[in-house]
């Protein structure tokens, strides 16, 4: 099985533990993007998978690359332009009752300016069995929505499976189109789209009544909105919708469900009290539920998987969730007692 996720990486610099911006005068620079994510938690599951994106000719994009193929991730399909820059983005994590903060600074970044046929596609999905993209790389820029909407007709013309991770980014959609306009058009061609309430919302304009309530998953309510959202687009198997329940920074209630049309299953919930991490939490549960679907023949063990992958991300700092298979089952046979392994 072949993987190739497509979108933006960028430079990472974030304020040392939980200071505010600049309170020391240093940055913590790393790297990390939705579909990059994903690619990561693929190689650490020991998946054949690909990054696709567009990276300047720098130095700086060099040093990006390398660390992606530190992972195992294959990085030969990468284009290099002599137009645009890496994309950034500053983050200042949270505490307690104040929220972590994120500062995007990636307009005119190479692949904010590259636009349809910027990629050669027959050689992007050679060999191609799986193909992820995220709503946020058709928000970067009107160029980088046509190239998104080209990537998965192109991928669904080579009869390719098509996991979109929605990602509503209202910081994003500044060029003149509305979030639902596009999602709405790209989710004719998704095979597992992944969501929260919100981006179900705002991405596809379907709206609902539920609410993240305290305590349980209100089942029938996330069955019906699965259901409005698999009948309003029929060539969609199905949907996995997380439900995170936010009671501070720090702390976190975390579960998930899914609905493919023939049955609606529910994860077990996680209560993650002491958050070290939870930028990229949502690009784990993704990576664990591609990797659980393509691995497990139960739906309800892939969804499983992908809650205990993400909940272990919340755990380590950084994008990159640096987990293997053994560990997120360990924790979904029920070991997550944090005690030393001897």
């Amino acid at each position: 099985m072949k993987f190739l996720t497509f979108g933006e990486i960028m430079l990472r610099l974030k304020s040392p533990g939980q200071e505010r911006f600049f309170q020391s005068p240093m940055l913590e620079a790393t790297f990390g993007g939705g579909e990059a994510n994903v690619a990561v938690s693929l190689a650490n599951y020991g998946q054949d998978v690909s990054f696709l994106t567009v990276l300047p000719k720098n130095a700086i994009a060099d040093e990006c690359v390398k660390e992606l193929r530190k992972f195992g991730v294959d990085t030969s399909r990468i284009v290099r332009t002599d137009n645009g820059r890496l994309g950034i983005y500053y983050l200042e994590s949270g505490a307690n009752q104040r929220p972590s903060k994120v500062v995007y600074d990636r307009a005119y970044s190479a692949i904010a300016l590259a636009g349809p046929g910027s990629i050669d596609w027959e050689a992007a999905f050679k060999d191609v069995d799986w193909f992820h993209i995220t709503g946020i790389t058709p928000a970067i820029s009107e160029p980088a929505m046509e190239l998104s909407l080209e990537s998965v007709k192109e991928a669904k013309k080579r009869g390719i499976t098509v996991s979109c991770d929605l990602n509503f980014r209202k910081n994003l959609w500044k060029y003149g189109k509305k979030a639902s306009e596009v999602m709405g058009e790209m989710a004719n061609y998704i095979d597992v789209a992944i969501a929260n309430e919100e981006d179900v919302q705002k991405s596809l304009g379907i709206t609902t009544d539920v609410v993240v309530e305290s305590g349980s998953l209100d089942r029938a309510k996330y069955k019906a909105l699965g259901d409005k959202v698999l009948a309003k687009y029929p060539n969609m198997k199905m949907i996995a919708i997380t439900l995170r329940e936010s009671r501070s920074a720090d702390n976190n209630g975390w579960a998930a469900c899914l609905n493919d049309r023939e049955q609606f299953c529910e994860s077990r919930k996680y209560e993650i009290t002491d958050i070290v991490d939870r930028v990229g939490g949502g690009d784990s549960f993704a990576g664990g539920l591609i990797y659980g679907l393509n691995h497990y023949e139960d739906h309800k063990q892939a969804l499983e998987f992908a809650v205990a992958a993400s909940c272990l991300k919340h755990s380590i700092i950084g994008d990159f969730n640096r987990v293997d298979v053994d560990e997120v089952e360990k924790l979904m046979g029920g070991d997550g007692t944090g005690r030393v392994q001897r």
